[in-house]
């Protein structure tokens, strides 16, 4: 390199102002969304104790945390739901009184800017924890399970959710999805898919958090193998051949090269997720004085986004934009 043209390059570096301008991917609240979990009956909040600064939140809750998501220029929300009750079908996640329907109304008129997304699944509503019914020999029936995905699906979009979510990776559930939002007369609401979702050990605390751990077995059956990458790219166009206006891949951290290789591969919006055991360990690491809290939050977000992702999912979003 000349002298002249690694002058050059040294001047970038060192000016804040063409830093901003030279930066690959740029990162700011508006693409954040922040995941929220609502609980029946709960007044006010109740702190989930392996994630530090994350709690549950009552329906009288919600409003001023929408005000202060809104105040923050975060884009949106990602809704999980506690139910009063739960059963073998998960009939509480399609209730038009559903703790989630209720929440989406109270969001909405809080703060109608934000963006309201609906987690679809039935581990938070079964009473085995599990996404689907159970067929007799205790595996979840994943036919069965397609029409009810489908209910809880109009049953969001009808509280009045902006984006469908659907998260239980039951194969065919994405075109089921779209066929009862569009026969209800949904035909602009959105599906982002959780298309490359993994067989993970960082969801731990989510589980804790949603209380939707399996009560027997696990879920590796449906969720996807971690050294499958070329598969996750299939499942990608699968649903995007059945409808899926968005992609998701989760967790986001381990699988960067995953956001990257489908974010060459598709011109759609793509999500990642910032999942609960990745944000645990950054926030124990910063409780015990072994890294910058504040740096690493940044290289972790500038860096999913730097992989390809339009959309990131984290429970950094407030304490990140909240330094903006």
């Amino acid at each position: 390199m000349e002298l002249g043209t690694f002058a050059r390059h040294r001047r970038l570096r060192s000016s804040e102002s063409m830093r901003r301008l030279v930066r690959e991917t740029e990162l700011t609240p508006s693409h954040l969304v922040y995941p929220l979990f609502v609980e029946a009956g709960l007044s006010g909040r109740q702190r989930i104790p392996s994630m530090p600064g994350q709690d549950r939140l009552g329906l009288d809750a919600l409003a001023e945390e929408a005000r202060d998501l809104a105040r923050l220029g975060i884009g949106g929300v990602m809704l999980f739901g506690l139910p009063a009750a739960k059963d073998e079908l998960g009939s509480g996640a399609w209730a038009a009184d559903g703790v989630v329907q209720q929440a989406i109304g109270r969001l909405k008129d809080a703060a109608p800017e934000l963006v309201v997304m609906a987690d679809v699944c039935l581990c938070e509503y079964t009473s085995h924890g599990h996404c689907g019914p159970l067929s007799a020999d205790g595996s979840v029936d994943n036919d069965a399970a397609l029409p009810l995905l489908a209910e809880t699906s109009v049953s969001l979009a009808r509280a009045g959710a902006d984006v469908i979510a659907p998260s239980d990776m039951m194969d065919g559930r994405v075109l089921a999805i779209r066929r009862a939002l569009d026969a209800a007369g949904f035909t602009t609401v959105p599906i982002l898919s959780y298309a490359a979702k993994f067989a993970s050990g960082f969801y731990g605390p989510f589980r804790e958090a949603a209380d939707s751990a399996p009560a027997f077995g696990d879920r590796r059956g449906y969720q996807m193998d971690p050294a499958n990458g070329r598969m996750a790219l299939g499942e990608v166009v699968a649903d995007l051949e059945q409808g899926a206006d968005m992609v998701m891949v989760k967790p986001a951290l381990p699988y960067l090269d995953v956001i990257r290789a489908v974010r060459e591969r598709t011109t759609v919006p793509v999500a990642a997720y910032n999942v609960s055991g990745e944000y645990a360990m950054v926030m124990a690491a910063a409780q015990n004085g072994w890294i910058d809290l504040d740096r690493v939050v940044d290289e972790t977000l500038t860096g999913i986004r730097r992989a390809g992702a339009d959309i990131v999912i984290t429970y950094h979003a407030k304490q990140w934009a909240a330094r903006r």
